[in-house]
């Protein structure tokens, strides 16, 4: 058996290394210059910055490649315990991650806090219930408004009462069936119990993507986007502008957009549904400031007028100097896709300002069309078929983030592995 790959970002390179441990010969094309996808670290004053995600979990799928592509002594953890705030009411107030900061936190009132602990009582989710329907009456509106759906934000980008149970968060179903309730799983997570350490490299997450790409050199091409997959006879050709190349399974983890692209020829209905999808936008601003901040950062709470989602704080997270990140954007503000970096930059800089008191310097912008919004949009996936021999791996059919990407990866390669001749 031979599997074409079309994108060598963490999902494509993870495959391609989890079918070669495997034996089966897989070819992986990416159209830009530089595997990783979104996973992509860079350096501004010669100081780290991440052009995407910032940090992931050390999730035993995680370990298993790092180990793999021999990074493991440069792998950094952060300290899990460190503290996580939302902007509520003009101040930094701690999400609490354990009983006792949940009695202490001044982030919800105590009739809030009361009406959280009460969520053993409610009715099951259901699969097609909005997030912010669901998490409202679980755990009361002062618990959503202030800690989940400033949270929720900052994952997905996306505004909770656009988002289905079925597609955002199915694995919450599962959750809930196993655990009886949401709140025991919530507060076990935020104990950090079972959690998997979050982590990045001494060079940047990007770190990563090209150790596994400089692994399997030989396998991916990268600079040759596919143009096309074609039927060719009881097997398929992944087409680019160079070659043509005859393989028995096609995984394809590009973008919804490429996606459709690339599976026209094959899938025409399955192509004019991922069209469909919403992506969500993001600005990224590097600041650097004399402020001293420990933890994770900061979510900001709706309706307190700053135009930032939340920042992070890498320096504190990792021990290396980076710039603090602000993240803007998401689903309620499109615009930053096309504003100008000068505005971006400013705004980030005077909120960070305000919010924290320090003082600081905007470094640089990095924008981005890459999050899947996981909104109603993707009702467009239901019935949506794809010719056998020929299937998705990717975040907006899967759990978003690196770890499951990588999870998913491994998974399919043993699926095909298993099913080679």
């Amino acid at each position: 058996m031979r599997v074409g790959v079309v994108g060598a970002g963490i999902t494509g390179l993870s495959l391609v290394h989890h079918l070669r441990e495997r034996d089966v010969s897989a070819v992986a094309f990416e159209a830009e210059d530089r595997p990783g996808g979104v996973v992509r670290s860079d350096r501004i004053d010669g100081r780290v910055v991440e052009r995407g995600p910032h940090r992931i979990r050390l999730t035993d799928p995680v370990e298993e490649l790092v180990e793999a592509v021999g990074l493991a002594e440069e792998v950094i953890r952060a300290d899990d315990d460190l503290p996580l705030y939302v902007y509520r009411n003009g101040r930094l107030r701690e999400v609490p991650r354990s009983l006792g900061a949940f009695l202490r936190t001044d982030l919800l009132s105590w009739r809030g806090k009361l009406r959280t602990l009460a969520e053993p009582l409610t009715d099951a989710a259901d699969p097609d219930e909005r997030l912010d329907d669901l998490f409202t009456r679980k755990f009361g509106a002062e618990a959503y408004r202030y800690v989940v759906e400033p949270l929720l934000s900052g994952i997905y980008a996306s505004d909770p009462a656009e988002m289905q149970v079925r597609h955002a968060t199915p694995g919450l179903l599962r959750v809930e069936e196993r655990d009886g309730n949401l709140l025991r799983p919530a507060l076990r997570r935020a104990r950090s119990d079972g959690t998997a350490p979050p982590v990045s490299f001494e060079g940047g997450l990007g770190t990563l993507p090209r150790a596994v790409h400089d692994a399997h050199e030989d396998r991916v091409h990268l600079d040759e986007p596919v143009e096309r997959v074609e039927d060719d006879g009881d097997r398929y050709a992944v087409v680019t502008d160079d070659r043509r190349e005859t393989v028995d399974r096609v995984v394809v983890t590009t973008p919804a957009g490429a996606a459709a692209d690339v599976l026209e020829p094959v899938a025409p209905d399955a192509a004019d549904r991922l069209r469909r999808l919403n992506y969500n936008p993001i600005a990224m601003v590097y600041l650097r400031s004399d402020a001293d901040l420990t933890g994770f950062g900061y979510q900001v709470a709706a309706g307190e007028g700053l135009r930032t989602r939340g920042v992070t704080f890498v320096d504190s997270l990792f021990g290396r100097e980076s710039p603090y990140t602000a993240f803007l954007g998401g689903m309620s503000d499109p615009s930053v896709i096309d504003d100008p970096e000068e505005e971006l930059a400013e705004t980030a800089r005077r909120e960070f300002e305000a919010v924290t008191g320090g003082s600081a310097t905007a470094r640089g912008v990095n924008r981005l069309r890459a999050y899947p919004a996981h909104d109603t949009s993707w009702t467009a996936l239901d019935g949506m078929e794809l010719p056998g021999g020929i299937r998705l791996a990717t975040n907006y059919t899967g759990r978003i983030g690196v770890p499951s990407r990588v999870r998913e990866a491994r998974r399919i390669a043993e699926e095909l592995a298993g099913g080679a001749d």
